[in-house]
């Protein structure tokens, strides 16, 4: 009786209210820390699904298509620009024909041109000899312009073929010059472009596998996070079964309530289980919370070493020997070589104009000899028509006859001169096609082979230099959001304390002895019954059942109570919430 006494006494004089304010800034807490950590952990898997998707484009940027393209490319260059000596040589070869053709025409003009001046001496002394024969003086007057004509194409010749010699001798000095650039600078480009281009695929291998290594570690970490995630069912855990604490409170005063029977021993009693329940719920509650707590700040600090790993496999990535993008360390290698094969391109230009021109002034000369061979033909026509008419005027025309046979003598050397050049014209013109044809080493082709190497270096220096700077920027924020969500997850010193001093408060106001409520079985089990329903949870059923056994007919089968997690396998930490 004493001690029923004693419980009375220090029912009526409980105050609960400090008790509902510590279990409502407990509930508040929990449900605001948790949901913020969990907004948390989606920034970072947010975060590592962008980084993730960066190494996928990067990779697909180095797959194995892309690089043989970059190298094949390369080479396919290498061995243009390779080719280009030899092609010069070649050219260089036509300009000597042409130039020695050329000269080897200039003793036969001169022979025209002296046989021109013969032949206009002796037509003037046929008109002076002739003049006194009747219609002879227009005859004379006649082969004279013939061979004036003659001797202006002749001239015309030998003028075309004085500028044709001088564009020769300019083009010789140009491909000369060519020449001389070429020995100096292609070797070494050739040598450069194809180092580059087994540089460029042991460079993407590299980059390929730290991609690799980085994808692996960011999906393990968008694993652990995706652990952690689950993990983070505790806070809702805990915050149900405070709900469910403070459900307990409330259903029994709504019983004493609604009960006129009980008296104040009766109500002490009962209150006193209740307590005890209450205190045992949230002293498992509490074990439960400080355990998993650690296990989610000991996950988030192992991802640390993770994103640490990442960042520096993003520095190796990011970063040649030089501390540079390797293909951009390969476009200013590829950059001076440009530079060097564009002083070329000047001087392969002007040699370009020779060569498309000499083929136009070749056939220029061959239409001017026609002329001249024609010019030719009409003075011996004339001369062997002035002989024959000379023969039937007879001794008067003795004189004049003379004349006209030198006039024939010369024309036929001057036919001579024609027909040799006419052979040499052949030559030059054949060298001249050749000539046109080794002009595809012109100035295009000269440095489109290497702008399209820089060209296809620099898309894809550009192309990575984006996807790295994607990854840097996604690697960074990564780093530092994991860095500040540990303090952010660290629910156990932010909230272990709150728990506990709810754990303790009960405990306290139950007291260290259960009541006896064997005389008011029918209703502690309508009490236990209406408890019992609220609850979500197996363990909060196996710890009840200590305290208010339900009736099997009138609650629902209890589950097996899980047993603890040992922090080791967090696929398995919540088994036992059932919701």
């Amino acid at each position: 009786m004493q001690a029923s006494a004693k419980l009375v006494k220090d029912f009526e004089n409980n105050d609960r209210a400090a008790l509902d304010t510590m279990l409502l800034g407990a509930h508040s807490q929990v449900e605001a820390r948790f949901l913020d950590g969990g907004t948390v952990l989606l920034s970072i898997m947010d975060v590592i699904a962008k980084l993730i998707g960066s190494l996928d484009r990067l990779t697909g940027s180095l797959d194995q298509e892309t690089t043989q393209g970059t190298v094949g490319g390369i080479l396919k260059t290498a061995e243009r620009l390779a080719a280009l000596p030899s092609r010069e040589a070649g050219r260089q070869e036509s300009f000597e024909t042409l130039s020695m053709t050329a000269a080897k025409m200039h003793s036969h003009v001169c022979d025209m041109q002296e046989t021109m001046r013969y032949l206009r001496t002796f037509a003037l002394t046929a008109k002076i000899t002739g003049a006194g024969i009747p219609d002879f003086a227009g005859f004379a007057e006649e082969i004279l312009e013939r061979i004036q004509s003659g001797s202006s194409e002749v001239n015309r010749f030998a003028s075309q073929l004085s500028t044709l010699d001088a564009q020769l001798r300019r083009a010789r000095g140009f491909a000369a010059t060519i020449a001389t650039e070429y020995s100096r600078t292609v070797p070494q480009i050739v040598t450069d472009l194809r180092e580059n281009a087994a540089k460029v695929g042991t460079h993407h291998q590299k980059l390929g596998k730290i991609a690799q290594d980085v994808s692996r570690l960011a999906r393990g970490v968008q694993s652990k996070i995706a652990t952690v995630l689950s993990a983070l069912q505790i806070g809702d855990i805990t915050r149900q079964r405070i709900e469910h604490v403070q459900a307990s409170f409330r259903l029994y005063e709504e019983l004493v309530a609604s009960d006129a029977t009980l008296n104040a021993d009766a109500k002490a009693r009962m209150m006193n289980v209740v307590y005890h329940l209450a205190a045992a719920q949230l002293a498992e509650m509490v074990e439960d919370f400080q355990r998993e707590s650690r296990n989610v700040v000991r996950n988030m600090s192992g991802f640390v070493d993770d994103t640490r790993r990442i960042m520096q496999l993003r520095d190796a990535m990011t970063q040649g020997g030089d501390g540079q993008n390797f293909l951009r360390t390969l476009e200013g290698s590829v950059e001076a070589g440009a530079a060097l094969v564009g002083r070329v391109k000047a001087a392969s230009g002007e040699a370009d104009q020779v060569a498309a021109s000499t083929t136009g002034t070749a056939k220029d000369l061959l239409a001017a000899i026609t002329v001249i061979r024609a010019i030719k033909s009409d003075i011996n026509y004339m001369a062997l028509n002035t002989n024959l008419r000379c023969s039937r005027l007879g001794e008067e025309a003795r004189s004049i006859n003379v004349v006209t046979a030198e006039l024939r003598l010369f024309a036929a050397k001057l036919e001579e001169s024609a027909e040799t050049v006419v052979q040499q014209l052949t030559i030059l013109d054949d060298a001249a096609k050749g000539l046109s044809a080794n002009g595809a080493t012109g100035a295009d082709t000269i440095d489109q082979p290497l702008a399209d190497a820089l060209q296809m270096i620099r898309d894809a220096g550009a192309t990575m230099d984006t996807h790295l700077a994607e990854l840097a920027a996604e690697g960074e924020q990564m780093f530092n959001q994991v860095g500040r969500s540990i303090k952010t997850l660290d629910f156990e010193s932010e909230l272990g304390d709150v728990l506990e001093r709810c754990a303790a408060e009960l405990a306290h106001l139950a007291g260290p002895d259960i009541a006896d409520i064997s005389d008011l079985a029918a209703k502690a089990e309508e009490l236990g019954q209406r408890i019992h329903k609220t609850y979500t949870m197996a363990q909060e059923r196996s710890v009840h059942q200590h305290f208010l056994p339900a009736t099997a007919a009138s609650a629902p089968a209890v589950e097996t109570a899980p047993a603890a997690s040992s922090g080791d396998d967090e696929e398995d930490l919540f088994a036992d919430a059932l919701f």
